[in-house]
C-alpha cells in the first residue's frame, strides 16, 4: 500500500503539465482507432474469496491480540468487502472485528446509497450530528468486544478519524494494522495473479500500440495522450508518464516540455488497473539509431533486472533481492549505493490493489519472500545531464522462483523482445 506514490507524486507535481496534457488531444492513428478491447473472459474477485480474506485477517487479528481493524475508503476496503468508496469528510468506515460480522458506519444522508453498495456485512450503522460517527464506531467497538483491547488502524484511515475513536473511548490502545491488512494483501491468489497478468498484457499491447506512432517534434504529453486514449480502445483506464532525452535521467520526469529529437531515449512508465489490480510496466528505447553509450547504459540495466530475477526465490530476503541488482551497477563503477550516477532509489515494490503497496525490495527490508508474493522490478541507471535507462516488469513469486507477467524487453531498440 502507499502514501504517496508515483503517480500520485507525479500527478500532484505536475498538475498544470497534466491538464494540459488532457487538452492537448492527440491525433489518434487509424491503427489504434483499429484496435479492440481486451476485457474479454476477466473474471472478478468473487465474494466467497472475500469472505476468505476476511477470515483470513480475523485470524491474524487474533494472533496480534487486536479487537478489531477500523478503515476508511481505499483499496484495503475494496479488498476485503467489494465495496469502492473513497476517503471523505463525510466519514464512511468498515470495522473488521476479531470475531463475528464486520460493520459499517455511513453518514445517515447516504444510508440507502451506501446500503445498495455495501456487498458483505449487514451490520449498517447510519451517523449523524456532531462526533456522531465516532460515537458509533466505538459501539461497534463495544458490541464486537473490542473496546477493552487493542485496535489496528489501517494505514490510509485519517488521523481525523483514529483521535475521533480516542476521544469516545480513551483507554483504547489504537496500534497499526498493518500486521493485518499486509499481511492478507501480500500474497496474491490466483484470483488475483490472473488478473494482475491481464493488466500487465494489455499495458505491453497499449505501449506497443503508442511506440509505432513515435515521430519527431512529438511532446511528452502527446504521447502520454495518446497512451492513455489506447487504453480507452484497448477496454481499460489507465495513464503513462514519458520522458525524453536528458529528461530520462530523472526518475519521476520533469514537467519541462519536451519534444522528441532524433537519437533521443524515450522512457515511458506506469500501466493500467483491470478490475482494480495494478500494472507498473517501464520500457526505454532510442528514437533512431542508439549510440554505443546508450546501448552499452541499457545492457547494464538489463543485467541488473535479471539479476534482481533470479535472486528473487522463495525465502530470500527482499534486501537480497536489491542487494543483486545494485552489485551490477556498482560493480561497473556507479554509485556506490543510492548515488548518482547509479541506481538512486529501491529496486522494486509490491503491486496489487495499489500500484505501490507492501512489501519492498530495499535495504533492510529483512521480510523473506514466499509464493504469491508480487514485486516491480525496476533498477535504474539514473546519469545526470546525459540520460537515464529504467526496465520494469512486474513478477510473482512461485515455488521454482520468480516469473515475470511480461515478456523483458531485448534490446534498447527491441524494446517488446
Amino acid at each position: 500500500m502507499r502514501t504517496l506514490n508515483r503517480r500520485v507524486f507525479f500527478a500532484t507535481a505536475a498538475a498544470g503539465f497534466a491538464s494540459a496534457a488532457k487538452a492537448q488531444s492527440p491525433d489518434i492513428p487509424e491503427a489504434i482507432r483499429k484496435l479492440r478491447p481486451m476485457t474479454g473472459g476477466i473474471q472478478p474477485i468473487s465474494d466467497q474469496e472475500r469472505r476468505a480474506r476476511i477470515e483470513k485477517a480475523q485470524k491474524l487479528m487474533r494472533e496480534q491480540r487486536l479487537g478489531a481493524v477500523v478503515m476508511e475508503g481505499g483499496s484495503s476496503m475494496f479488498y476485503f468487502t467489494g465495496t469502492r468508496s473513497a476517503a471523505t469528510d463525510r466519514t464512511f468506515i468498515l470495522v473488521l472485528p476479531a470475531r463475528g460480522e464486520p460493520a459499517w458506519v455511513v453518514p445517515v444522508a447516504d444510508e440507502t446509497r451506501a446500503r445498495a453498495a455495501i456487498r458483505l456485512g449487514q451490520d449498517v450503522r447510519a451517523w449523524s450530528g456532531e462526533d456522531g460517527e465516532y460515537k458509533s464506531i466505538a459501539q461497534v467497538l463495544r458490541d464486537r468486544g473490542a473496546a477493552a483491547s487493542r485496535v489496528g488502524i489501517e494505514e490510509r484511515t485519517r488521523f481525523e478519524v483514529f483521535d475521533g475513536i480516542r476521544r469516545q473511548i480513551p483507554a483504547l490502545e489504537c496500534v497499526s494494522g498493518d500486521a493485518v491488512t499486509a499481511g492478507c494483501r501480500m500474497i496474491k491468489s490466483p484470483a488475483e495473479i490472473a488478473l494482475l497478468q491481464r493488466a500487465n498484457e494489455i499495458t505491453i499491447a497499449a505501449y506497443r500500440a503508442a511506440f509505432a506512432s513515435l515521430r519527431e517534434g512529438m511532446t511528452q504529453r502527446e504521447l502520454s495522450a495518446l497512451i492513455a486514449a489506447v487504453y480507452r480502445a484497448l477496454g481499460v483506464e489507465g495513464e503513462a508518464m514519458a520522458i525524453f532525452g536528458k529528461y530520462t535521467a530523472y526518475p519521476h520526469g520533469s514537467i519541462q516540455p519536451q519534444q522528441l529529437r532524433e537519437g533521443d531515449l524515450v522512457l515511458v512508465d506506469d500501466g493500467c488497473s483491470v478490475e482494480g489490480y495494478q500494472a507498473d510496466v517501464t520500457r526505454t528505447t532510442v528514437f533512431g539509431k542508439p549510440t554505443p553509450r546508450q546501448r552499452e547504459i541499457w545492457e547494464l540495466e538489463r543485467k541488473a533486472q535479471d539479476a534482481a530475477l533470479a535472486a528473487a526465490k522463495p525465502g530470500a530476503t527482499c534486501e537480497s533481492v536489491d542487494a543483486a541488482a545494485r552489485k551490477v551497477i556498482t560493480d561497473y563503477g556507479f554509485g556506490p549505493g543510492y548515488k548518482i550516477p547509479g541506481l538512486p532509489h529501491r529496486t522494486g515494490h509490491g503491486i496489487g490493489l495499489d500500484i505501490h503497496e507492501w512489501t519492498y525490495l530495499v535495504r533492510g527490508n529483512q521480510t523473506r519472500l514466499e509464493p504469491g508474493m508480487c514485486f516491480s522490478d525496476e533498477p535504474t541507471i539514473a546519469i545526470y545531464g546525459e540520460f537515464g535507462v529504467r526496465l520494469e516488469d512486474c513478477m510473482h513469486i512461485t515455488e521454482d522462483g520468480a516469473r515475470m507477467f511480461t515478456k523483458q524487453s531485448a534490446a534498447i531498440d527491441q524494446p517488446f523482445g
